[in-house]
């Protein structure tokens, strides 16, 4: 018999309140709470303790990032942060990938929003093959693409641009199946009921569609950008100058590769650190409607 049970015996029996449940299915449900916080815990220590060691050892000297039996700085150097910040690119170098992520993420929503809008809400012949068509491509390695994609820039003169950098990754697949999911829980009657109306396709998923999925859009945007923002193979391979440098790029390039400061990882941990904080700004922003998202929420109440 489980609590809920033994709390409607109760309430037959004379609404008894809840202080008169038995101790020992007060202690179970202690236990079990107790459990469930020992496992988030962990999980949470697990999570951090990279950002954290990445935090304390931009704070650190050479030697005591060397030596691993020292955990935290005898004294913190936080000279590495403005030596990274002031006398390195990695500003530009983030600046390069925000604009870079904010433009493909654009086009990735509008173009994964159309293409889904038609896939749900029009009826054409080889819907649905279409749409086995792009999640076939889904599950294609994405380096078996890079040649015939290099090709393709090689021949519209668009390598070691932004602008084949962006076209390339304008179409994100994975938006397309998020989005998809979520468009088929718009009720159909609303979208026939603004079609009546008179509301053309372009206002029906911008004004009626995409703020009913806001949740499902926003996880979209969040995950593309950290995609976008990380990416470092594809802009390693089209783009050669060091002024167009994006953030993984830019660090291996200037901190590692006999850059300026070679292999001096304080100052390498010092500007990983740096490049972490928009992700995490962006994040903290958008946490609650990632979440939503995630968990499949539209914002319809039925």
């Amino acid at each position: 018999m489980n609590e809920q049970n033994i709390l409607e015996k109760y309430d037959r029996q004379g609404g008894a309140q809840v202080h008169q449940i038995p101790l020992s299915f007060k202690a179970a449900k202690a236990v079990r709470g107790a459990g469930k916080t020992a496992v988030l815990f962990t999980a949470g220590v697990f999570t951090i303790f990279p950002f954290l060691w990445m935090v304390l050892s931009a704070l650190k000297t050479k030697a005591e990032v060397m030596d691993v039996t020292q955990f935290f700085p005898a004294s913190p150097q936080w000279q590495n942060f403005r030596s990274v910040l002031f006398e390195s690119p990695l500003l530009r170098y983030i600046g390069n990938s925000l604009f870079v992520s904010t433009a493909t993420v654009g086009l990735q929503l509008v173009t994964g929003a159309m293409i889904t809008y038609a896939m749900v809400f029009m009826t054409f012949r080889g819907r649905k093959a279409l749409f086995a068509l792009i999640m076939g491509t889904y599950m294609l390695p994405t380096a078996a693409t890079y040649i015939p994609s290099y090709i393709i820039l090689a021949d519209w003169n668009m390598l070691n641009t932004y602008r084949g950098l962006i076209i390339s990754s304008m179409v994100s697949i994975f938006g397309i199946f998020l989005l998809r999911q979520a468009f088929m829980q718009v009720p159909a009657g609303m979208i026939e009921a603004a079609r009546i109306d008179g509301a053309s396709h372009w206002q029906i998923l911008w004004k009626i569609v995409a703020p009913m999925t806001k949740s499902s859009f926003i996880t979209f945007i969040l995950m593309s950008f950290i995609t976008c923002y990380n990416n470092y193979m594809w802009p390693s391979l089209i783009t050669d100058s060091p002024e167009l440098s994006l953030v993984s790029q830019g660090l291996r390039r200037f901190f590692i590769e006999g850059g300026a400061y070679g292999t001096e990882w304080p100052l390498v941990m010092a500007g990983s650190t740096l490049i972490v904080v928009p992700l995490l700004i962006l994040f903290g922003f958008t946490q609650k409607w990632f979440i939503n998202g995630i968990g499949g929420d539209t914002g319809m109440k039925g």
